[in-house]
């Protein structure tokens, strides 16, 4: 399992990448205009913080192959590192997986909410397909099925295609997928501190600390 941060706050990276063993960071257009500040300077903050071994997920705007091609090479020339072009499952993104994966792009297949559209962008030469569990959850529709669904059609067709599940309001959904195949998840910063917090965690390290200092009048050992 792969644990990515979904975010461009700064702050929220520094934090995940210091405290949690994220493999990386995802963005789209959207969670990058909410900084409201250059996009290439927050792209080459998040380069900065997280290194040029993770993972850096960077979508494109394009609605045309060629264009989105284009941004592709310029991302890449630009951010650096070990980035990954995320490409909408629309006819002209499946062209341009295909001409991407031909020159060595690492491609990240986004905004599916079928099966049959993770299968297509796999077959295209994806490396990452994208669920997105919480708004099919807001449709009536089963995120988690879909996640389950992908992962039977990539295993019956033998495809290394690996699932990225996005959009996540829970644990449970992030918990339900994860047991359904996905090979990764990108979460918030507040989900992904909620997967270690429970309750009753909190209060036995508050007992232990209690206890011994009860006994040695410490509550550090050795300090």
């Amino acid at each position: 399992m792969l644990i990515l941060l979904d975010t461009a706050d700064i702050n929220d990276i520094k934090k995940g990448n210091e405290y949690y063993p994220i493999e990386g960071v995802t963005t789209n257009p959207t969670i990058i205009a909410k900084e409201n500040r250059n996009y290439i300077e927050v792209l080459k903050d998040i380069r900065n913080i997280i290194g040029n071994d993770k993972m850096l997920h960077v979508q494109v705007l394009g609605t045309k192959a060629e264009d989105m091609v284009k941004e592709a090479h310029f991302i890449k020339d630009t951010i650096g590192g070990n980035i990954y072009i995320k490409i909408p499952v629309i006819e002209e993104g499946i062209k341009a997986i295909k001409a991407l994966k031909k020159e060595g792009f690492n491609i990240t297949a986004t905004a599916i909410f079928t099966p049959q559209q993770a299968l297509v962008a796999a077959m295209a030469g994806a490396n990452f397909v994208a669920p997105y569990v919480n708004r099919l959850d807001n449709i009536s529709a089963d995120g988690v099925n879909v996640v389950k669904e992908i992962s039977k059609l990539l295993n019956i067709h033998g495809l290394g295609t690996k699932i990225l599940a996005a959009s996540f309001k829970n644990v449970e959904q992030v918990h339900k997928s994860s047991l359904e195949g996905a090979h990764s998840v990108t979460l918030s910063l507040e989900i992904l501190e909620k997967l270690i917090y429970h309750p009753l965690t909190d209060s036995s390290v508050e007992n232990f600390i209690k206890d011994w200092k009860t006994a040695y009048n410490q509550t550090q050992i050795g300090l």
